[in-house]
């Protein structure tokens, strides 16, 4: 993970020197926003990375001589079959159409969200009929 955060914070560099180099070729706000706050949450990932790594400590993919089986094969639980995501995809287009189009969309797309976010959440749930 070590690594990992320092491919991110050294990529902030390259994104502020794009940024620098957009903004004087093209003059344009919007572009030269977007590059910045790349290069931001480049630094927030970064750091955020390295500061788990400093509490976690080191894992074996930060070694030079790790061997696949030292990993931790436990990543959790994630449902291969769900099809709930794809409803919360629907959901946030459906509300950022709206956003652009007319507002009405907008609360559907809201309850619609809702209903997948119940449905994902509770997707494995089963009440014990005492």
């Amino acid at each position: 993970m070590k690594i990992s955060a320092w491919l991110f914070i050294l990529g902030c560099f390259f994104f502020f020197a794009v940024t620098g180099i957009y903004w004087w070729v093209t003059e344009e706000i919007i572009g030269t926003t977007a590059l910045l706050l790349t290069g931001g949450m480049a630094i927030l990932i970064g750091f955020y990375i390295l500061l788990s790594t400093r509490r976690l400590g080191r894992l074996p993919e930060d070694e030079a001589d790790a061997a696949i089986d030292e990993a931790n094969p436990d990543y959790g639980f994630f449902s291969p079959h769900s099809w709930w995501p794809l409803a919360l995809a629907a959901s946030a287009a459906m509300i950022f159409t709206g956003v652009v189009v007319a507002s009405w969309i907008v609360v559907l797309g809201v309850l619609a969200l809702f209903y997948s976010l119940v449905g994902l959440l509770f997707e494995y749930y089963r009440p014990s009929r005492a």
